[in-house]
């Protein structure tokens, strides 16, 4: 049987979300955990908090955009521990809340990505392969790294 469109996009992240969320639970245990929203690998990296809430995005507007849905807003303002582990409990709501029904069927869907100065248009299985995957995996290995 082949895979299917939510299996490979929501059901490929709802286990790193929930995962990321554990880790941020472990590392509010230490002592440095104040601090930690703002850590960064490099000068020019987003700290933790922007890594969180790239993945956060990456997620909510990858499901919305192949199930032909507006994605909740979230503002980018998050500066504690707590405060991203909220953003994440939101973003696991929501894609548990956009089910196969909504998304499959739809790997030959147009699925249109607004950039800066341009629009890229991509089918909904290269969508998620070429866009969604492989930004949502950097950010939360990103984030993995700074913990």
């Amino acid at each position: 049987m082949p895979l299917s469109l939510h299996e490979i996009s929501i059901g490929v992240m709802l286990p790193k979300l929930r995962m990321l969320s554990t880790l941020l639970d472990k590392a509010a245990a230490h002592a440095e955990a104040d601090t930690l929203a703002e850590a960064r690998l490099a000068p020019d990296m987003y700290p933790l908090s922007g890594q969180i809430q790239r993945v956060s995005d990456a997620a909510k507007f990858g499901a919305a955009r192949l199930a032909g849905l507006t994605p909740p807003p979230f503002e980018d303002t998050e500066t504690t521990l707590a405060q991203l582990q909220e953003r994440l409990a939101r973003t696991i709501a929501y894609l548990e809340s956009v089910g196969p029904d909504q998304i499959d069927g739809r790997e030959e869907e147009t699925v249109i990505l607004p950039l800066r100065d341009r629009k890229v248009e991509f089918t909904g299985r290269s969508y998620v392969l070429t866009m969604v995957l492989p930004n949502f995996y950097f950010h939360v290995v990103t984030a993995y790294d700074i913990l």
